[in-house]
């Protein structure tokens, strides 16, 4: 099966329905932000044992990595509330008595619907890190501990251009996991999974690495895609989806998606996410954002409450022989600079059209996920010395990193945007003509939903051509209203209403926690 084109499904597995040194994320100083403590493992691991006698990470010897790591890994139960119909003021009743309230196509009142997946406790005072689409849409969201404890928590930030999220739970002294190098793992190494699957208690299941820096494609993708129980989610404002799995054949279920996949020393080198399947369970194929991206996330969303990333500002191709003779230069490995956006900081640097970027800061750069993998993990402001083949002759230089803007400076949440963007939806005015055919309903204004590509709207069933006509009781008539009610809504309690042009009688509402 050719693994870039030709999945039958590609899923996102986290819905199922009904001696170590410590080291702080500083990034910036400011009274104002904080810093979540990380676990790092020391370069040089100190020998540890297992209860047999042999140093744990022995080959073939899970127990240690299993014992290390499963009471990190948590469970996260999502409530949310999904659209419903109602309005259905010409059916008695009676009828509804004899067959149910969803006699007549519809129910009365909004339906409550729960997810689940796994999370890694990342620090002792509550910092959990998950998927994105584990808590997206989420109403109200549960942890359950590995010692059965229940805590309510709530989301700290999100970045759906790596599919990672972080939430906290209210507690202290936790077990933290231990993050390792996930730049360093081989392929061929053991691993480790622990998650969740099918809602069952920390399961460990092992495999290999079978390769590194896989682009899927599957973040940002419309949900008209098939992803099992989740969709994968738009990348916020301006934010590319940044894809460079650990691929691995340990198996992974829904329900896994969120949990650890440590190495035999019981270090996190990834967050279990995606599963490629033709029928949405486990058929040999696993992916994981590496550690070193969740580390790099889950640290700036607690600091920033958004992710801080350096932008090269260019526009690639991926090389193999045939572009490589397409192009006219002298390899075919490596990743080819067709042209550059406004402000970019790698003309800035010296790069130009035509060249082969082979490396960064000295690591081999063979594909567009490990490029980007290389920059993201970088902010704004950085310097990195990037290697380009010209004209058959390797050049390093210096190439200091930009914002997605162009700018070296730290990029603030815009909160009004951010609330916008986690709808996962393109909007606009009703026509003149659509106006006048809903006025016989009733109805004198609304904003349409033209487009879904995942976010919230797509978790609470929500289709192309709805028409939103209250925000929290108050009518919305247009898509400057509709950003106005949700300012300031960042954390709060959002509940919609409105109807589909076609089903005019039927008013559906539905509500969500932003």
């Amino acid at each position: 099966m050719d693994m870039k084109t030709n999945w039958k499904a590609l899923v996102l597995v986290g819905l199922l329905s009904s001696a170590t040194t410590l080291a702080g994320f500083k990034l910036l100083s400011s009274d104002s932000e904080r810093d979540v403590i990380f676990k790092e493992s020391p370069a040089e691991s100190l020998a540890r044992f297992t209860s047999s006698g042999a140093p744990a990470g022995s080959p073939g010897d899970f127990v240690y990595a299993a014992e290390a790591t499963t009471p990190t890994v948590v469970h996260i139960k999502s409530t949310m509330t999904r659209t419903s119909r109602g309005g259905q003021g010409d059916i008695p009743d009676i009828f509804r008595d004899f067959f149910g309230d969803d006699f007549g196509g519809g129910s009365r009142g909004p339906q409550s619907s729960e997810a689940s997946g796994s999370g890694v406790i990342i620090s002792p005072d509550g910092y959990i890190v998950t998927n994105n689409h584990v808590v997206e849409g989420a109403q109200e969201l549960e942890v359950t501990l590995s010692n059965k404890s229940k805590l309510r928590a709530k989301v700290i930030g999100t970045d759906p251009s790596t599919d990672i999220a972080v939430i906290k739970v209210e507690s202290k002294n936790l077990p933290a996991v231990t993050f390792g190098n996930s730049d360093a793992v081989k392929v061929g190494e053991w691993v480790v999974a622990v998650g969740n699957p099918f809602n069952l208690e920390s399961t460990v299941t092992a495999g290999i690495i079978s390769a590194k820096g896989r682009g899927l494609g599957i973040i940002g993708q419309s949900q008209n895609r098939r992803y099992g129980n989740a969709r994968p989610t738009a990348a916020t404002a301006g934010d590319s989806p940044l894809e460079s799995f650990i691929q691995t054949d340990a198996v992974v279920n829904p329900g896994n998606s969120g949990g650890a996949l440590v190495n035999l020393k019981g270090e996190l080198i990834g967050i279990n996410t995606a599963i490629a399947s033709p029928t949405g369970s486990f058929a040999g194929y696993a992916f994981a954002v590496p550690s070193s991206i969740v580390k790099k996330v889950s640290g700036d969303l607690v600091k920033f409450g958004n992710v801080q990333r350096g932008y090269l500002g260019i526009s690639l191709d991926e090389l193999d022989s045939r572009k490589a003779e397409e192009y006219g230069v002298k390899v075919n490995d490596g990743v080819y600079v067709r042209d550059f956006t406004e402000n970019s900081a790698a003309k800035a640097g010296g790069i130009t059209k035509g060249d082969v970027i082979v490396k960064v800061d000295g690591l081999n750069t063979h594909s567009i996920p490990e490029l980007q993998q290389s920059i993201g993990l970088h902010k704004p402001g950085d310097k990195v010395v990037v290697t380009v083949n010209r004209n058959g002759t390797e050049k390093d230089l210096n190439v200091t990193l930009r914002n997605r803007t162009g700018g070296s400076d730290v990029i603030k949440r815009d909160e009004s945007a951010a609330v916008m963007t986690t709808l996962g939806a393109q909007f606009g005015n009703l026509t003149d003509q659509e106006k006048q055919r809903l006025t016989r309903y009733k109805v004198d204004g609304g904003v349409k939903v033209l487009s879904i590509d995942g976010g919230k709207l797509a978790r609470t069933g929500v289709e192309e051509g709805f028409i939103i006509t209250k925000v929290n009781g108050k009518p919305v008539k247009s898509v400057k209203e509709l950003e106005a009610s949700l300012a300031g809504k960042s954390e709060s309690m959002v509940q919609f209403e409105g109807l589909y042009a076609d089903a005019p009688y039927d008013v559906y509402s539905f509500g969500f926690r932003m």
